[in-house]
């Protein structure tokens, strides 16, 4: 079954300034790599609650934003994932918001979710922690003119791949 969700590096969510209308019923978000859960979170648009952490991050408003900013660049290839709690995985809670929210923090143990979260994931030592300075103070536009010029790079490194 074709579940409604998303999934995408962070640095391709940035360059996306409009909430696409197929994604304004996903209520759940995450943060993370290829092996680790940073943050788990419910909204009534997850699309916006994401950008709402990426802002705090700079003003410190958000541990999750802040995280990001402190591992820029490197951050850029984490993935947002948008999820609806209205999926079939989410039937065993009712497809309740708040509930789905705590499965997902428990299944994942985000390392900066506290609630509902017996042992969080240590942040792994590859980062920097979220109230590290942040070494590139640039502003808000610089750092999405480097996400689109990364995602360009690999855009370009993809059609001029040569055959294997």
């Amino acid at each position: 079954m074709n579940e409604p969700a998303v999934a995408l590096p962070l640095k391709r969510f940035l360059l996306i300034e409009h909430c696409p209308e197929a994604w304004r019923g996903l209520d759940l978000y995450l943060f993370r790599d290829d092996s680790v859960y940073f943050y788990v979170g419910q909204s009534h648009l997850a699309f916006a609650r994401v950008w709402e952490h990426l802002f705090g991050g700079f003003k410190g408003n958000s541990i999750m934003g802040r995280f990001v900013w402190a591992n820029w660049p490197r951050s850029m290839n984490f993935t947002i994932e948008l999820l609806s709690s209205q999926a079939a995985r989410f039937r065993s809670v009712a497809h309740d918001l708040n509930t789905a929210e705590q499965l997902l923090i428990q299944q994942g143990a985000p390392c900066f979710n506290v609630s509902f979260n017996p042992q969080p994931t240590a942040v792994p030592s590859t980062y920097l922690p979220p109230n590290a300075s942040l070494r590139r103070r640039r502003s808000f536009k610089q750092l999405l003119r480097e996400a689109e010029r990364a995602v360009q790079a690999e855009d370009n490194q993809r059609i001029w791949s040569p055959p294997l």
